[in-house]
């Protein structure tokens, strides 16, 4: 029988309803989309696309790290961007955290992200 482990850390920011930051099923780690949320203060943070980008790319970094994983094990993430127009800033940020073997990637333009946020990022990894 799998069992699934619930993961959680004080270096992402807490969640925002009732789920989980990741859940590890088998050699698996799913994450909950990131928004560019300060854990401490739990805030959305100031600036534009590429600021938020890369904050919500901590907070997945930091997610993964509690579970036992980390950015070089994503295989799958999907980006939803508040506008389409942000797509190349994002892409310009997103490349230096996946600078090689990068994962397969789907992006979206949606109406409204959770607290107005710009871009949020979901992500499936391999544990290591």
């Amino acid at each position: 029988m799998m069992i699934k482990q619930i993961i959680s850390t004080e270096k992402a920011p807490a969640a925002l309803g009732p789920y989980s930051q990741a859940v590890v099923a088998g050699e698996f780690v799913f994450c909950t989309g990131q928004v560019a949320v300060d854990p401490a203060s739990g805030k959305l943070i100031d600036g534009g696309i590429e600021e938020q980008t890369g904050k919500v790319l901590d907070n997945l970094k930091a997610v993964l790290e509690a579970a036992g994983s980390g950015l070089e094990h994503v295989v799958k993430t999907t980006v939803l961007l508040g506008d389409m127009d942000d797509f190349a800033a994002m892409n310009g940020v997103y490349s230096r955290y996946f600078s090689s073997d990068q994962p397969a990637r789907a992006a979206f333009q949606v109406a409204r992200l959770p607290l107005g946020a710009a871009i949020e990022i979901e992500c499936v990894a391999l544990l290591k």
